[in-house]
């Protein structure tokens, strides 16, 4: 059993009050052109309407910071798509790894609305074809950027489960491209629909204007499905996206299994919540279809 880290600080403890802030969340349909101001030109301008029924999709890409922060940007992401039962989640290491890839493939996670199953079959399968993915629970323990989409996946889903592997800030590019290739070839033939979760921050301690230039660059490549583009351009414009390489990641997967388009769903900062703009971290929910 995996415990929850981060419950009563990244989100609350009590299971009633984190339904009703997700809820609060998920409830705000037209969120792109609610939150901050709307960027009127540039990729930021991209966000789709939220007033649309939700859509199939291979992937989607969402914020971990504590829910007051970045809450809203996670409920809009999450409920613009059809969620399956199964899910696959990438998450940046703030801490260091053994390896490039951790994966776990048994056990359980915990958090207040409940437990959920590690997809053991598929998890196996992923690692199988991924010689840099060893399995290593205890670098799961506390580490917050996978912990925190699984109650959204939650309120959602009553009986879901999920791969979670951890990516190492050493990753390469060809070994993240090779985990994406793992990942999509275990979906082909697992059985069931299955959803990837990239989860990051975007810019960090930053203003707010210049995050919205620097994670534009970003954004742009996430919606031209393009993941070495998306590196390059992090790592070139020194763009503290602390999850671009389990982005990257994810977008070879989704490639691989046929997506056509990324949708940028919502786009804000931290200072659209405090108020204060001097020094933000951004936040993006994108989906890939």
């Amino acid at each position: 059993m995996r415990p929850p880290a981060v419950a009563g600080s990244f989100y609350p403890v009590d299971a009633g009050e984190l339904r009703r802030l997700i809820a609060s969340f998920v409830e705000r349909r037209a969120l792109a052109g609610g939150v901050g101001p709307r960027v009127r030109s540039g990729p930021l301008a991209a966000a789709v309407e939220l007033n649309q029924a939700p859509t199939q999709a291979l992937a989607l890409i969402a914020p971990h910071a504590g829910f007051i922060y970045s809450g809203a940007i996670a409920g809009a992401v999450y409920s613009s798509v059809v969620l399956p039962d199964t899910f696959v989640i990438l998450a940046p290491s703030h801490r260091p790894l053994r390896s490039k890839f951790a994966i776990m493939t048994e056990g359980e996670w915990e958090t207040p609305l409940g437990t959920v199953p590690v997809a053991s079959d598929l998890a196996v399968a992923i690692q199988a074809g991924c010689p840099t993915m060893i399995s290593d629970p205890e670098a799961h323990r506390k580490e917050h950027s996978l912990e925190v989409q699984i109650p959204f996946i939650q309120y959602f889903r009553r009986t879901p489960s999920i791969v979670p592997i951890n990516v190492s800030s050493h990753a390469t590019y060809a070994e993240l491209a090779e985990a994406g290739e793992s990942i999509a070839a275990a979906i082909r033939t697992c059985g069931r629909e299955v959803l990837i979760v990239a989860s990051t921050d975007m810019s960090h301690y930053i203003s707010a204007e210049d995050a919205k230039v620097r994670d534009g660059l970003a954004i742009e490549r996430i919606l031209a499905l393009d993941p070495r583009g998306l590196v390059e351009t992090v790592f070139m414009n020194e763009i503290s996206m602390c999850g671009v390489l389990p982005t990257a990641a994810a977008l070879v997967a989704a490639g691989s299994l046929g997506a056509i388009r990324a949708d940028l769903i919502a786009y804000a900062t931290s200072g659209d919540v405090t108020g204060d703009t001097r020094e933000v971290v951004g936040y993006a929910g994108l989906r890939l279809v």
